[in-house]
C-alpha cells in the first residue's frame, strides 16, 4: 500500500480524486439529471420531449427575467471592472498611506450577509419620507420617491447594492495584479517623462490583462446568476411587474414555488448556457485563448 501511494505515476492521480469525485456528484451528474428532467413533465411523470423548451420561447415573463438579468450584468461591468482598477491603482501608489486599513475597510461589506446587507438598503430605499434616500431628497426640496416600485429606481437601487458589497473584492483583485508589475517599468516611464495617466494606460492596464479577465469572467456569472440580492431587497421573489425579477428567480418560482420542476431545469439549462456563451465570447474577444495565458 506504502509503494502504491508513494508511486510518481500513481500519486498525481490520488492527489486529483477527490476533485473529480467532487466535480462528478455536484456538478456532472446533477447536470445531467437536469437534462433528463426538463424533457419531462415531473408530477405527471410524463416524457413531454421539447415541450418545455417551446413554452419558453413564448414566455414573456422568462423574457423579462433573461433580460433584467443582463441590464443587471451589463451594469455591475461597467461599474465593478473600471473604478476598482482605478481605487486599486491610488491604493498602489507611493502616495497613499496605511493601505492596509483602506484595503480592510473596502473588504468588510463583502464579509456583510446578503440577507443583512439587502435588508438595510430596503429600509434606506423604502417609500416613507423617513427612509435614508427620502431624507436626501427632501433636503433638496423632492417629494418623496417609492424606489422599489419604479423600474428605473430600483435598478439604481440593486446596482448600488452590488456596488457596495463587490467593490473592495474587486479592488484586492486588481491589487494583486498591479503588485505582481516589476516597479522598474514605472521607474523607467518616470524617468522618460510619462505621466501618471499614461504610465496607468500603457502599463498598467495591458499588464494587468490577466487579472482583468478573470474578474470579468467571474462578474458575468454573478451578474447573470445573481438573485438572493434581489429577492431581499424586495421582500420576496414577486417584484411589481416584475421588474426585479432574475432568470434565477423565475427558476426558484417555476420549480419550487410552482413546482414545475422540469420547466425549471429547462430555465436553468438556458441559464447554463447563456453564461458559457457570453464568456467564451468575451474569452475570445480579449484574446485569452490565442495568448495562452492563465486567467490570474
Amino acid at each position: 500500500m506504502k509503494k502504491f501511494f508513494y508511486s510518481k505515476k500513481i500519486a498525481p492521480y490520488v492527489f486529483i480524486c477527490p476533485f473529480v469525485i467532487t466535480v462528478l456528484l455536484f456538478w456532472i451528474v446533477p447536470v445531467c439529471n437536469g437534462v433528463l428532467l426538463s424533457f419531462q413533465d415531473v408530477l405527471k411523470n410524463k416524457w413531454i420531449g421539447f415541450d418545455n423548451y417551446s413554452r419558453l420561447l413564448t414566455d414573456k415573463v422568462f423574457r423579462k427575467a433573461l433580460w433584467n438579468s443582463f441590464k443587471y450584468m451589463t451594469g455591475t461591468l461597467i461599474l465593478l471592472i473600471p473604478f476598482p482598477m482605478l481605487f486599486a491603482t491610488m491604493l498602489n501608489s507611493r502616495w497613499i498611506k496605511k493601505t492596509e486599513f483602506f484595503k480592510s475597510v473596502y473588504f468588510i461589506p463583502a464579509l456583510t450577509s446578503v440577507v443583512v446587507a439587502g435588508t438595510i438598503f430596503r429600509l434606506m430605499f423604502g417609500e416613507s419620507g423617513t427612509s435614508l434616500f427620502n431624507q436626501v431628497l427632501g433636503m433638496l426640496g423632492v417629494s418623496p420617491v417609492k424606489w422599489l416600485k419604479g423600474a428605473g429606481t430600483s435598478f439604481f437601487a440593486l446596482l448600488l447594492l452590488a456596488c457596495w458589497r463587490w467593490t473592495g473584492v474587486n479592488i484586492l483583485y486588481f491589487l494583486a495584479g498591479l503588485q505582481s508589475i516589476p516597479t522598474d517599468l514605472y521607474e523607467a516611464a518616470s524617468i522618460d517623462g510619462a505621466s501618471g495617466w499614461q504610465q496607468f494606460i500603457k502599463i498598467s492596464v495591458p499588464l494587468v490583462k490577466p487579472t482583468t479577465v478573470y474578474v470579468l469572467t467571474i462578474s458575468i456569472y454573478a451578474g447573470l446568476s445573481m438573485f438572493l440580492e434581489s429577492n431581499m431587497l424586495f421582500k420576496g421573489n414577486n417584484s411589481p411587474n416584475n421588474i426585479g425579477l432574475t432568470i434565477v428567480g423565475y427558476l426558484y418560482r417555476q420549480g419550487v414555488e410552482k413546482r414545475a420542476l422540469g420547466y425549471a431545469c429547462a430555465v436553468g439549462l438556458i441559464l447554463l448556457l447563456v453564461v458559457m456563451i457570453v464568456n467564451l465570447i468575451q474569452l475570445k474577444v480579449t484574446g485569452t485563448f490565442e495568448e495562452g495565458e492563465g486567467l490570474i
